[in-house]
């Protein structure tokens, strides 16, 4: 499907490929980068560590939250050619009219493409326990198939932040309250309206999927929606579901955890939709984090 790209978001840094990822230059790459620093400043409130991670996350161990059973539609797969067969794939074309890999048979694949950066945090501190409530945040680049794909709204490639509370089920409940809060007065101070729906996650056969089930039963996931249909933020509680998996303790039984998300590319395009295509009329995310950051800590100074 060929989706037209505006005039106006071209002439600002967008660069669309049909593969549903997007390049950014000019003022929409300086805008992306503004907007994570102010992400990371809002992190900032719960001194949340930054953590880097890879581009991908070990199958099997993705594999313990029974992700491929619920998303195989959206995992996207690392892949290379077997060692053996190489000879095989050069006797050929290695690429067809149409601009399909001819591929020959393939090395294992034991990897998944990031899809949500927050999974990672659950793999790399495995096994550990804790003494009191940890914040983490990261930001990596996920992969998600789609049905569509729509610039700066809905990508196969995109950039995620993520600010991560593990702890006891209060404190990440508590966590998920100050985190809402917090969204709504940065988003406040960048006139940016919002309703907070409650939602689910995209599962392959919902209605099969005990997960989806208890998401319908009890709401987990609230979204930061901007003009009806763009989720530009969400909160998620996980309660103990990664802390299982992954062998994390506090209080001598599995974390719970929550997470704060940001997608990078669509707050882009609710800023230029909200306020338009010119630099000098869009409002600043990193001063509005810092202001509501340090109102937030006082805040919490006077309590």
């Amino acid at each position: 499907m060929t989706v037209t790209v505006s005039a106006g978001l071209s002439s600002i840094g967008l660069r669309w490929y049909e593969t549903g990822q997007a390049g950014l230059s000019g003022p929409l790459l300086r805008l992306a980068e503004e907007c994570d620093r102010a992400f990371r400043t809002l992190a900032s409130v719960w001194e949340a560590a930054d953590e880097r991670h890879p581009a991908a996350l070990p199958a099997e161990r993705l594999q313990r939250l029974d992700y491929l059973h619920s998303f195989p539609h959206q995992a996207t797969f690392p892949v290379r050619l077997d060692p053996a067969h190489l000879d095989e794939f050069l006797a050929g074309e290695p690429v067809t009219e149409s601009g399909a890999v001819d591929l020959t048979p393939l090395a294992p694949v034991t990897s998944v493409l990031t899809p949500a950066a927050c999974y990672h945090l659950y793999h790399a501190h495995e096994g550990s326990s804790f003494s009191a409530p940890v914040y983490l945040t990261t930001r990596n680049t996920c992969y998600r198939h789609e049905e569509r794909y729509e610039p700066l709204r809905r990508q196969w490639a995109f950039t995620m932040r993520e600010i991560v509370c593990l702890g006891t089920q209060d404190e990440t409940e508590a966590f998920l309250a100050q985190a809402r809060a917090v969204t709504d007065e940065f988003l406040g101070l960048l006139d940016l309206p919002v309703a907070w729906p409650t939602a689910t996650d995209p599962f392959f056969r919902p209605r099969d999927n005990p997960q989806y089930l208890m998401q319908r039963l009890q709401p987990s996931k609230h979204e930061a929606t901007y003009g009806g249909d763009l989720a530009i933020a969400s909160v998620n509680l996980h309660h103990d579901h990664f802390g299982a998996a992954f062998g994390l303790r506090r209080a001598g039984r599995p974390v719970n955890t929550a997470c704060l998300a940001f997608g990078i590319e669509r707050w882009l395009w609710a800023i230029t939709d909200r306020h338009g295509l010119d630099p000098s009329d869009w409002p600043s995310p990193a001063q509005a984090a810092v202001t509501v950051a340090t109102r937030t800590v006082a805040r919490e100074v006077q309590l």
